[in-house]
């Protein structure tokens, strides 16, 4: 692929600063940036770079404002970073073109419909009344059970396997092994102390937009109700829902992110890698959780919290700093309960 300025800046709807038409084939980080390369600058700390950059052409935001020349051709939009983004999805329409078709090797039951200009790769097996919506992309060994849902435009990569009942809206992304339905943890011990099973009943509902990481595991609701992603929620890699849980709308989770049965989590959320939430909890709506944040209270009005437990941030960075000291405060300590104990001894 190879595209003028001009045009990028047509798609964009953005402004040129610079020759209309220089050409680039390619995107680069703005500090590795080579003839030919398009890049961007949306944090304020590379801003440095973009007067030494080799790129041919950069996306601005429409707010900035250069101190120094710069060589290569600016194309200034609103956000930088939302332009990036659209032509980076572009360029992967042209490069990764939808697939069409059933593979002879793929097992779709009588009972079930796929919708038109759908793709079923090898040895996908898709259940008993299951519902295909037209343009999926099911990729192999994707393991569909009975009566699930699946809306329009839905990806499922390799390896995901989605059990039965469970409900995907449209626009949905789910990445290689993830387990959408599973049982949730529910066990009874008796007065013997034996586990025994609790059968989990319910489903996982997926409304439209949602984007899940690989290895993602989202468990199926226990009796009542459905365990719910709420529309544009996008999860990392290696991250637990457990059942009954509910996500607000537009809430992002980081890598390894635990929630725990029956938490409310809220809309526009965002939770840093190895967080987690205990069950039963609200989370409020534009709640931030730092990396490895525990929260085993509820949140009752947007906090950014760090530590384990949760503290609002301003308190977990003081207390961090007590925290490097108590070495030295321990030494003087010591220290004054031997004066303490030398003072006695006199006496």
């Amino acid at each position: 692929m190879e595209f003028t300025a001009q045009q990028i800046a047509e798609f964009l709807k953005g402004t040129i600063e610079g020759s209309a038409d220089v050409k680039v084939s390619s995107f680069s980080k703005i500090e590795n940036g080579q003839a030919g390369s398009l890049t961007f600058l949306a944090n304020p700390k590379y801003t440095e770079y973009i007067y030494e950059t080799k790129a041919s052409v950069v996306l601005v935001n429409s707010d900035f404002e250069p101190t120094k020349k710069v060589s290569a051709t600016l194309i200034r939009v609103e956000n930088s970073y939302s332009a990036l983004a659209q032509l980076l999805e572009l360029a992967d329409s042209v490069i990764n073109p939808k697939k069409e078709g059933i593979d002879s090797l793929a097992f779709i039951s009588k009972s079930a419909t796929v919708g038109e200009k759908s793709y079923i790769g090898t040895f996908a097996v898709i259940g008993e009344n299951a519902k295909i919506g037209e343009g999926s992309q099911i990729y192999p060994h994707v393991c569909i059970g009975d009566n699930v849902q699946i809306g329009k435009n839905v990806t499922l990569y390799a390896g995901v396997t989605i059990y039965k009942n469970c409900k995907i809206g449209n626009n949905v992304i789910v990445h290689a092994g993830c387990v959408i339905g599973s049982d949730g943890f529910g066990f009874a011990p008796d007065e013997k102390g034996v586990y025994h099973k609790i059968p989990q009943l319910g489903n996982v509902v997926i409304e439209d937009d949602v984007e899940i990481g690989a290895n993602t595991c989202i468990d199926r609701s226990s009796m009542d109700g459905s365990t719910v992603l709420h529309k544009g929620v996008k999860l990392d890699n290696l991250i637990q829902i457990a059942h009954n849980v509910t996500i607000g709308d537009n809430t992002v989770m980081a890598a390894q992110s635990g929630v725990a049965g029956s938490a409310q989590i809220g809309k526009r959320c965002m939770f840093g890698g190895q967080s987690g939430v205990v069950g039963h909890l609200s989370i409020a709506d534009d709640t931030v959780l730092a990396s490895r944040t525990a929260v085993s209270k509820t949140i009752r009005k947007p906090s950014i919290l760090e530590g384990a437990p949760a503290l609002p941030s301003y308190q977990y960075r003081k207390a961090t700093v007590c925290y490097r000291n108590l070495p030295s405060m321990y030494e003087q300590i010591q220290k004054m309960q031997a004066e303490i104990d030398d003072l006695k001894n006199r006496k």
